[in-house]
């Protein structure tokens, strides 16, 4: 139904902009605020959602209203209906879909054993199937184009091992498996698959961590610092940018050299 949906809109309607269209999913805050505000300022056409508003997604639709530049939807991304209807409507909005940065997820702690089942199914549903969920749609219309580029929001946790976050890490490896086979999946249509695999940056994520374990981390990070949003966001504008035409299927590390 949605790939019908999605050429007739191609077919009835002109393309409504020659500007890319980037749709990203968690924009509301911490990475994924950084990476609407980075694609905006390089002049993209951003369409994002999350689960729940914030004054930093009020204030953009205040500047914005009639959706020139900028579209935000409440979307749980576990339900594919509504993953479908949202971007059945950025393609009747502006015509088109360039690039899926998959940037939504939970981060769960606790030994695995003593984890409750509530959060493992929440991790798993989210990380895992509400990507694969978003994909599917962002994909089918790019099939329609010939074109696209798809960017994982992955995690070193997936590339090496740490105690006390053994479900979060194994959502994470999953996404990678899902980068390599895409790649090659949709590779042949014109559409690249890559992974950014973020370390430990100053985020929220490293907020329940105190100093000293800061200054652990930094001491085993071969360049000496935690990283920061825009170590993350300039590697993803150089992805989905025309440089990095001939990569696809990678799993690339920002992490300071914690994981060479």
């Amino acid at each position: 139904m949605f790939v019908r949906d999605v050429v007739g809109v191609f077919e009835s309607q002109e393309m409504l902009t020659d500007r890319q269209v980037v749709v990203i999913s968690g924009g509301s805050r911490g990475l994924g605020q950084a990476l609407v505000t980075a694609c905006l300022q390089h002049d993209y056409v951003v369409a994002t959602c999350s689960r729940s508003t914030t004054p930093f997604i009020e204030e953009l639709l205040t500047q914005d209203p009639a959706r020139q530049t900028f579209m935000w939807e409440s979307v749980d991304c576990t339900d594919y209906a509504r993953v479908q209807q949202f971007t059945t409507e950025i393609v009747q909005c502006y015509g088109r879909i360039d690039v899926l940065i998959n940037n939504a997820g939970i981060g769960v702690d606790g030994l695995l054993p003593l984890m409750r089942q509530s959060d493992i199914e929440q991790s798993i549903h989210l990380n895992i199937a509400g990507t694969i969920f978003l994909t599917r749609a962002c994909s089918r219309a790019m099939l329609q184009q010939q074109s696209g580029c798809i960017i994982n929001i992955s995690s070193v946790n997936a590339i090496r091992g740490q105690a006390g976050i053994a479900v979060y890490s194994a959502t994470k490896a999953a996404l990678d498996g899902l980068t390599r086979s895409l790649a090659k999946e949709l590779g042949p249509k014109n559409i690249r698959i890559n992974s950014v695999a973020p370390g430990y940056f100053e985020s929220t994520m490293v907020g329940h961590l105190t100093e000293a374990q800061k200054h652990r981390i930094m001491r085993r990070t071969p360049l000496g610092r935690l990283g920061t949003v825009d170590d993350i966001t300039n590697l993803v504008l150089f992805l989905l940018s025309p440089q990095a035409a001939f990569v696809t299927g990678q799993i690339i590390a920002v992490d300071g050299g914690l994981t060479c």
